[in-house]
């Protein structure tokens, strides 16, 4: 074994790096007074900055959680690594030699586990690059500047190729002194029958970097069409890769967030390139795995959570990346930044964007932004029919969790007076009350609300009812009206082709119990029942929002249908009765706002509500006579 480090040489390690250099790596530094320095602490969450540095001390200390030391014992747990691992990748950095007291200087085998990984990946990093160049590389130089990337461009972002042989890389790690334990704990390689290959063959890579700016993973795109792997291939996790803790582009954007209190989330890493070619130099993206927690904490760190923080996620415009953006949401109330969602008009992303339209194109499409709890609610509401009261309601039992879930109540109150005017709610206060009784049960079940009603999406809609009801709005099953609906459920799952084509035209607020409405829902946004596939009901489960929604598909899937005869016929009549329900509830809101109009509303309008009245009355006389040929 090597010798523990001479103390000397620890000295000169701990005097030669100062610490608020180490520091600010990690988290935004600012003047605390005194000459010293303060930022929120990344060993704990927290709002406001008790975590001080001390340059001319060269020290550390949170007067929240305690934690506090020198330089060497920062790194030590920031990165989880011993002493001996610290202090050399400190004395790298300063181009100290260390010196050890037993046996001489320390031989590259016996370094510490993650020092050793770190450096298998720097010298995979150079090595891609070099491959860059390559004749065998022509494919990846070709997709480059096919999305406008020049040689420079991927220089600066260290943009590589990994050659398609099965153990290149393998062997030129091995002639560096890497053992093959080490590049299969790195992710570099992997074990093939005759030892281990690479991992990576034929793709183009990018280093994905830490926030101290070490390599610590690859991104691998897929360029050949006989390459039957994913299109893009991450480094599996490893002692220093965690895809939930690292962010594309933090090493290269973390200074300018820090400076300008912005960073800007992204898709992928051509969309970092785009955006910081075209000098949105805050650009960031994930690492294959949504936007979560982890990444929050990085970010918070650098924005220290000011009132003028702002945090800007660009995704694509088609149902996927309004997803994304919804799971972004999802944690939304972590920051005490401000949150936007920018969508490019046409749908393209960055890279799309800069390549079409140029640099200008892309530095302002992160400028016209929308509040992203804005664009969250608009993506509910716009799923509900706000003409008729039930669709309004419907809106708003699903909407106003979102709205309950903002910390700060003067905001909360004026964002539900907002969702009123959304929903055309003339009672504002009615929308502003529903809000903070929602946000009052959140409380008192110590924040995390009340069961997710069915009908709401998982990814931002908080719970609706009280905390001592079930789990979702009780179902009356003595009620003719859900029984009906729950058999037409039924038949629409277990036998589609029976109530197809005619049940797909039906909407969600013909299915008055909330449950059940929230199956149609799935069954819609699964593709519907006509023509079902093979997986049909694995789409519609997959569609569910939460598990309470799933078991109810499930439950509907495998009960028995209560006629002895399942046929068109009874279909048929499941089908007539659920409609004609729904033509009757229309009929009295049509009277009702008839009613309201008397004889002072305008002519128009009157002749107009009279001329609804009358096809309504007269398409549910069809139903009445007619029967499923009236459909």
């Amino acid at each position: 074994m090597a010798g523990r480090i001479n103390d000397d040489d620890v000295k000169a390690v701990r005097d030669a790096v100062p610490i608020d250099a180490v520091v600010s790596e990690y988290l935004q530094l600012r003047n605390a007074g005194g000459g010293n320095l303060k930022g929120l602490c990344p060993f704990h969450d927290e709002k406001s900055p008790s975590f001080q540095v001390s340059p001319s001390k060269g020290l550390f200390h949170c007067f929240g959680c305690q934690e506090g030391g020198d330089t060497i014992a920062f790194v030590m747990k920031i990165d989880h690594l011993s002493f001996s691992e610290t202090v050399e990748r400190l004395a790298a950095k300063a181009g100290i030699t260390l010196r050890y007291e037993e046996g001489g200087y320390n031989p590259g085998h016996q370094r510490g586990e993650r020092i050793r990984l770190v450096e298998a990946h720097q010298a995979a990093a150079r090595y891609y690059i070099e491959q860059l160049g390559s004749p065998e590389a022509e494919i990846g130089r070709k997709f480059l500047a096919e999305r406008g990337f020049d040689q420079a461009a991927a220089e600066h972002f260290g943009v590589g190729y990994s050659p398609a042989g099965w153990d290149h890389l393998t062997r030129f790690l091995r002639g560096k002194g890497f053992s093959d334990k080490e590049l299969i704990l790195s992710g570099l390689s992997q074990d093939g029958r005759r030892g281990p290959i690479d991992r990576f063959r034929g793709r183009l890579m990018w280093p994905i970097r830490d926030v101290g700016g070490e390599v610590v993973g690859f991104g691998a795109r897929k360029l050949r069409d006989d390459d039957n792997g994913p299109k893009y291939l991450n480094t599996p996790e490893t002692p220093i890769y965690k895809k939930s803790q690292v962010l594309y582009g933090i090493d290269l954007a973390k200074k300018d967030i820090a400076k300008v209190s912005r960073a800007v989330v992204v898709e992928g890493y051509t969309d970092v390139m785009a955006c910081h070619l075209a000098g949105v130099t805050t650009a960031i993206a994930t690492c294959g795995t949504a936007f979560g927690g982890d990444h929050i904490k990085i970010l918070r760190r650098l924005l220290m959570d000011n009132g003028s923080a702002r945090v800007i996620f660009t995704f694509d415009g088609d149902s996927a990346g309004q997803k994304a953006a919804l799971r972004a949401f999802e944690d939304d109330q972590k920051f005490a930044a401000e949150t936007y969602i920018a969508i490019a008009p046409d749908g393209m992303d960055p890279c799309e964007l800069r390549l079409a339209k140029g640099d200008q194109a892309v530095a302002e499409l992160v400028e016209p932004r929308t509040p992203l709890f804005e664009f969250a609610l608009r993506q509910i509401v716009k799923r509900y029919d706000l003409e008729t009261p039930a669709g309004r309601a419907a809106a708003l039992d699903e909407a106003a969790p979102i709205v309950a879930r903002i910390k700060n109540v003067a905001s909360q109150h004026e964002v539900a007076v907002q969702l009123a005017g959304m929903l055309g709610i003339l009672d504002t206060q009615f929308v502003v009350k529903r809000v903070a009784q929602i946000a009052r049960w959140s409380r008192d079940r110590g924040g995390r609300g009340p069961a997710p009603a069915p009908g709401q999406n998982r990814q931002t809609a908080a719970p609706v009812q009280a905390p001592a009801g079930p789990a979702g709005p009780a179902l009356n099953l003595r009620s003719p009206a859900h029984r009906t609906e729950r058999e037409l459920l039924k038949l629409a799952l277990q036998r589609p082709e029976l109530v197809s084509p005619a049940f797909d035209a039906y909407g969600i607020d013909e299915f008055t119990a909330p449950p059940y409405a929230a199956v149609r829902q799935c069954i819609q946004d699964a593709g519907g029942a006509t023509g079902a596939p093979p997986d049909y009901l694995d789409a519609v489960r997959e569609a569910a929002p939460n598990d309470t929604v799933r078991a109810l598909v499930t439950e509907l899937a495998v009960e028995t249908i209560f006629a002895k005869t399942v046929d068109e016929a009874y279909a048929g009549d499941q089908l007539v009765t659920v409609r004609l329900r729904a033509v009757d509830r229309r009929i009295r809101d049509v009277q009702g706002t008839l009613a309201r109009l008397g004889g002072n509303g305008d002519p128009e309008r009157v002749a107009a509500v009279q001329n609804e009245l009358w096809v309504l009355t007269q398409y549910g006389q069809s139903l009445r006579n007619n029967g499923a040929a009236a459909l």
